[in-house]
């Protein structure tokens, strides 16, 4: 094995590389990467206008992070940083979580279709253990990619790196990427600099999270001058509707049990069906739906139980199914202690809260681990999924007061309760989507939900239906001695709405380019 003081990198030359793809090539046929995904590939801009144009190339691969959030993130240890630099992967240990591609800012990583788990460049480290070159490195015509130990102040790439002005891509991501670029254009290293349309000359785009809506949208006003891209690989969202349904069943399990904590806390105990056993068990309930949900997403889902035999303590994806599984447990301990004394004691009620707020709150931190997802990275999230819980936890509680014959009181006071949690999400989303965004991609994607093609279900849906409607309902159901409907009705909505904006907020999220 190679010694475990060095730490191999690229360098690519620009100035030399001619767009052959002759890397792209000999790295598919050395790792026999299906068709339609890739481990290197090159991206072409255009910038002016006839006769006044030019095209720019630059090439795509893994960086090889000295701080790598792929690692970071991944739940089973799939992926790992060698004593040599090197991060390499396990297909063996992966479940096809793609929380990976999630935290990976440079679009690097895919599922392979065949095996369905995650891929990437390796640095060809089979080849690297036999003191060969990468096959890229063999075949590129113009000796354009320069590999080697940056520690070792003999190699070629160490004195390239020391002498030469070269750059990397997002170094802001605090990765310490390990990838360098010589002579390379600069709106080739921001994703978000060119302009891109649902079609290229040769070509419509068939892997759009939103990219046709965002050509649609306000930032896609550019001068005729401005930099397209004409050329590049299908990169496709890998989160669809099951993460935003999870974020939407674990919200109400733990609200359940928070919202009873509250109201167990404020005297409210007569109601012991609904507090003593409804509540737990619909905490069970929407707790077991969040497992299959996050099961059923995996693309190796027969592997789930890697998560307990193979775990990564450093992912929030471990960490957060550990919380999910001491959640539960304490729900089954709350309706178990209802049933032989009653109602739950003191101490199981404030240990179901705890529990609560960190089951509802923990994927605040695995969204930021997704390094990738820049409107993710939100201060304001975690708070707001605490919210978000409240706002359902109310809700669901409301409705279920419905079947067990709750008192006149509690139900106003739940409704209160409702009101109050949705005016506060209602302050959160528009503080998430109108505080002064700290990057373009952020409010590439803020644009997307407040004036692009997501808005109608933003506006309309989310805070409309889902925040400003019931709200109303409540303040007139007295008024209009039309309570307990009213309160049920705006529970039914404000359900609505914590679903409509967590879904959008995932899509959303995912829509700004990482390459």
């Amino acid at each position: 094995m190679l010694a475990s003081a060095m730490r191999y990198g690229f360098v690519i030359d620009q100035d030399r590389c001619i767009g052959c793809h002759a890397c792209t090539v000999a790295c598919k046929e050395e790792h026999n990467v299906p068709i339609g995904v890739f481990r290197t590939w090159v991206k072409y801009i255009e910038k002016g206008e006839f006769p006044d144009a030019s095209r720019h190339f630059g090439v795509m691969r893994c960086n090889h992070c000295d701080a790598a959030p792929c690692v970071e993130i991944c739940p089973t240890t799939s992926l790992y940083r060698r004593d040599d630099g090197i991060i390499d992967f396990d297909s063996a240990r992966c479940i096809g979580c793609k929380s990976c591609m999630q935290a990976c800012p440079y679009d690097a990583l895919y599922l392979d279709p065949n095996s369905h788990t995650a891929a990437k460049c390796n640095y060809c480290a089979h080849r690297v253990e036999q003191n060969l070159e990468p096959a890229c490195v063999i075949v590129c015509p113009t000796q354009a990619i320069i590999t080697g130990d940056l520690d070792d102040p003999q190699s070629t790439i160490a004195a390239l790196v020391a002498t030469q002005k070269v750059v990397s891509r997002k170094p802001h991501k605090g990765t310490e990427p390990k990838l360098f670029y010589k002579g390379i254009d600069g709106d080739l290293l921001q994703p978000t600099m060119p302009a891109r349309t649902a079609s290229h000359f040769w070509a419509d785009r068939g892997d759009a999270a939103e990219f046709a809506a965002l050509a649609a949208s306000p930032d896609a006003r550019r001068s005729s001058g401005a930099s397209r891209v004409v050329y590049e690989v299908a990169h496709r969202a890998p989160w669809g509707w099951r993460i935003g349904a999870y974020l939407f069943t674990k919200s109400i399990g733990a609200g359940a049990i928070l919202i009873a904590a509250l109201m167990l806390t404020l005297g409210y105990r007569s109601d012991l069906l609904l507090m003593g056993f409804g509540a737990p068990a619909l905490a069970m309930v929407f707790v077991t739906l969040t497992a299959i949900l996050l099961i059923a997403d995996l693309k190796r889902p027969e592997r789930f139980y890697f998560l307990l035999t193979k775990p990564n303590p450093s992912s929030w994806l471990v960490i957060g199914g550990w919380i999910l599984m001491a959640f539960g447990g304490l729900a089954f301990l709350w309706f178990a202690s209802a049933w032989f004394a009653g109602l739950p004691p003191p101490i199981v009620v404030w240990l179901g809260a705890l529990l609560a707020i960190a089951a509802a709150c923990y994927t605040g931190f695995l969204f930021a681990q997704a390094k990738g997802r820049d409107l993710w990275q939100s201060p304001l999230y975690t708070w707001h999924l605490l919210i978000q819980a409240a706002v359902a936890g109310a809700a669901i509680l409301t409705l279920a007061g419905a079947f067990t014959g709750i008192s006149p009181d509690t139900i106003l006071a739940l409704g209160n309760t409702l009101a109050i949690a949705m005016a506060l999400s209602l302050a959160m989303i528009l503080a998430e989507v109108y505080l002064p965004p700290p990057g373009k991609e952020v409010e590439l994607a803020t644009d997307l939900l407040t004036v692009g093609a997501l808005r109608g279900r933003f506006w309309g849906g989310a805070l409309g239906l889902g925040i400003v409607a019931p709200i109303i309902l409540i303040a007139l159901a007295e008024r209009v001695g039309a309570a307990p409907a009213f309160e049920m009705l705006a529970a039914a909505l404000g359900l609505l709405g914590v679903w409509m904006f967590e879904e959008l907020w995932v899509r959303a999220g995912q829509a700004a380019p990482l390459s």
